[in-house]
């Protein structure tokens, strides 16, 4: 794979380049480091950022007990993400696997308006194509996101603001999803863009609607609210939005307290019918790293750049109506 070198008249090749990583990494992590004795009903919160070696935690992980956790994406004021939180997801992921007690694992967000968004195209190319695979041979986004699905515990995405590319992604990975009437956006804004999404949803989203409804929102490209996407299966349920956190709270509080090894087994059983095979995820991976550098992606990164993606709250809380307008000009 070869991208033009950047240089310091064109950020559109620079943007290409680190979409390449984009479905690398296009998602953070955690990382488990000291723990921290808390009041009685918090179990612990760990601050992910000693064992990561960085300056910053971009995501909370709090263990409600020991059968319920929370993960929760805090890196304001988009919830932008990129290679730099790759170690601290992949940390978290490990823990997910690896911990006899868990049950439920619960994803948020502490970002208002931003559930979880697209990558951050400004790091140089290396710190995210440099990352090794991981143990499911897959780039560490879609390796990730494979074993969030097949991890042995429940996990639930509570969606509260914009959850576009990698967000959507890895509600699609969770096992359920549940969104915000009011506050909740979902969309695959990449074909917008001349891109091909990486983490996976052309293979999960046809299990989920249909293949007719997939098309449309993979082409459409277009911004999906609450009721719609519960319409469309895209989630479990919306709800009035004082009621969305009470529901998710309950619902993992009480599969929380059932048995680990039912839990795992029906869930294993279920996966079997409904999880996509690792090849069409490996698949959908390639064609985003050919369809980045094509020229028409580069070029449309970059404009979308010029416009103030990454800058402009306008752009990131409404990456519909910009991707739209790259087709209007």
């Amino acid at each position: 794979m070869k991208i033009r070198p950047p240089t310091t008249t064109s950020s559109i090749a620079m943007s290409s380049k680190l979409l390449t990583a984009t479905a690398v990494l296009l998602i953070p992590a955690l990382a488990l480091a000291g723990e921290m004795k808390a009041p009685e009903k918090i179990y612990r919160s760990l601050d992910v950022r000693a064992v990561a070696g960085q300056e910053k935690a971009l995501i909370k992980l709090e263990k409600r007990t020991a059968a319920y956790w929370r993960v929760t994406f805090d890196n304001p004021p988009f919830n932008i993400f990129g290679p730099e939180t790759i170690p601290q997801m992949e940390k978290v992921v490990s823990q997910i696997e690896k911990d006899p007690d868990l049950r439920v694992i619960v994803f948020d967000s502490a970002v208002p308006g931003f559930f979880l968004t697209h990558y951050n195209f400004t790091p140089p190319l290396a710190e995210s194509t440099g990352l090794p695979s991981g143990p499911t041979g897959l780039h560490p986004l879609p390796d990730m996101l494979v074993r969030i699905s097949k991890a042995p515990v429940v996990s639930i995405a509570l969606i509260r603001g914009r959850a576009t590319g990698v967000g959507s992604e890895l509600a699609l990975a969770s096992d359920m999803r549940f969104a915000s009437r009011q506050k909740a956006i979902l969309s695959q804004w990449e074909v917008g863009a001349g891109l091909v999404p990486g983490g996976g949803p052309m293979a999960r989203l046809p299990r989920l609607m249909g293949r007719g409804r997939a098309l449309e929102v993979l082409l459409g490209s277009d911004d999906i609210n609450g009721d719609l996407a519960e319409e469309y299966g895209y989630v479990n349920r919306s709800f009035d939005d004082d009621k969305l956190d009470p529901f998710v709270d309950g619902l993992a509080t009480r599969i929380s307290g059932f048995d680990r090894q039912a839990i795992a087994d029906t869930k294993r059983l279920v996966d079997f019918a409904s999880l996509p095979s690792d090849p069409e995820i490996a698949a959908g991976w390639d064609a985003f790293i050919t369809s980045i550098q094509r020229p028409v992606a580069q070029k449309n990164i970059g404009r979308l750049i010029d416009m103030g993606l990454q800058k402009d709250p306008d752009v990131e809380a409404r990456l519909g109506h910009y991707t739209q307008s790259l087709a209007d000009k």
